[in-house]
């Protein structure tokens, strides 16, 4: 397999262009928000112009945009490895979570049980812990706090016949572990339980196939894997068929349309299709032989997964020999398989939106606080210090940008043991 083609990729992206007080821009800020190809923003402006239109009509703008809705919905089944009528759009995964663990409460009773993580964004979390006010009980499975990994032990004594839903995420969107899905589904399956997984950091760094995982329901947004502001929804085909969604009486009833009720993003779909065409484009670039948009997906995503491990092993062992900053989540090298080059530090003598701002004075964007992970940062006892300054890779930064990160929080540290040594 050929090296990713950095020159080409980063050429790819406008925003990389810019410069910050006559530095230029370093973006580490993916797990909030990646940027976009210009293809992704050509072919959303190009709808506007030509095809914008509702939906189901009589003419030609409208007949253009059902056609953009099943493209989008097959590109999405390539990304995704199921099938086009198994994909749900929405505004946003939080919102699509909420729709859904509504639809599901429909089919609970009280004393029904639900467990949800410590480690996860509460876009996965809250959706289930409103279902109490319902009489449904959640529990929380626990992390080991020493490297911000899933108790998979804990998992199994939460587990039992009254068990209805497992909500857990594929990665952590605050330190980057890569969670063990496919143990968590098998565990319950085991009980009868549905697993609803959250792959919205998860998505930009590696493959996800629907078939092998058998997750019952994976969520993603495009925005965090190079994309416009739309939610994804995968579903098992006979759960969008047996589940009663809360939708305008008139909406069609079909799977996946009953789903979908009220006007969809459809600019945000051109340019869904753009992004994955993007990732494919990837595929082909590492291996010309592939033969279907699937097939150089999984290529490209594999591409991506392997450039990625290169970063983290600059980034990680890099941050771990400044003195004065603690690394959050899996620091072994032999472990880097269970982990995104996501990574989530705290620096004495900051706190991490003052660690923020002064990266962000030199050009370098990094994001501070919780991330919406509440349970990590409470179990991890540095809520109430400002929770974690967070720095995100993916595959359009390179090694020359980590040591860049890595000199400028040398600095920092530095300037902070000087200050002490003088004030002394």
């Amino acid at each position: 397999m050929a090296d990713l083609d950095l020159g080409w990729i980063r050429n790819q992206f406008p925003a990389l262009a810019q410069e910050i007080h006559g530095q230029p821009a370093m973006f580490l800020d993916g797990p909030g928000g990646t940027q976009v190809p210009g293809t992704v923003i050509e072919a959303m402006g190009d709808y506007l112009i030509h095809a914008n239109a509702n939906a189901h009509g009589a003419f030609a703008t409208s007949v253009q945009t059902d056609a953009l809705i099943t493209s989008a919905r097959q590109a999405v089944a390539d990304f995704l490895g199921c099938e086009g009528n198994e994909v749900v759009f929405g505004p946003n995964m939080t919102t699509l979570a909420f729709s859904m663990s509504r639809a599901i409460a429909r089919e609970l009773q009280a004393g029904d049980e639900i467990i949800v993580t410590k480690l996860d964004h509460y876009a996965n979390v809250s959706p289930w812990q409103v279902l109490e006010e319902r009489g449904v009980v959640v529990h929380a499975m626990d992390i080991q706090v020493e490297d911000c990994t899933l108790n998979l032990t804990d998992l199994e004594r939460l587990l039992n016949e009254r068990t209805r839903v497992v909500a857990v995420g594929y990665a952590s969107n605050a330190v980057g572990t890569i969670n063990d899905v496919a143990r968590v589904v098998q565990l319950a399956h085991q009980v009868d339980a549905m697993v609803f997984v959250d792959a919205v950091h998860y998505a930009p760094h590696g493959v996800m196939d629907m078939r092998s995982l058998d997750c019952d329901f994976l969520t993603c947004s495009a925005y965090k894997f190079f994309g416009p502001h739309i939610g994804i929804l995968y579903g098992k085909r006979e759960h969008l068929a047996q589940l009663r969604p809360y939708k305008v009486q008139p909406a069609p009833d079909e799977v996946p349309y009953r789903w979908e009720t009220g006007t969809q993003n459809y600019e945000g779909m051109a340019g869904l299709i753009e992004t994955i065409q993007y990732l494919a484009e990837i595929g082909r670039q590492v291996s010309p032989g592939v033969s279907s948009r699937r097939a150089a997906l999984i290529a490209g995503m594999n591409a991506i997964r392997t450039y990625e491990q290169e970063l983290s092993q600059r980034l990680i062992p890099g941050l771990l020999e400044i003195p004065g900053i603690r690394v959050y989540g899996i620091t072994d090298r032999d472990r880097f398989d269970w982990r995104t080059p996501t990574v989530g530090i705290q620096i004495d003598g900051y706190t991490p939106r003052e660690a923020a701002e002064a990266l962000g004075d030199r050009g370098i964007f990094t994001w501070n606080g919780n991330f919406y992970a509440l349970g990590l940062t409470e179990t991890l006892g540095i809520e109430s210090r400002g929770g974690l300054l967070r720095i995100g890779c993916v595959h359009y930064n390179t090694v020359e940008e980590i040591d860049r990160l890595l000199n400028e929080l040398d600095a920092l540290a530095n300037r902070v043991k000087t200050t002490a040594s003088l004030t002394h």
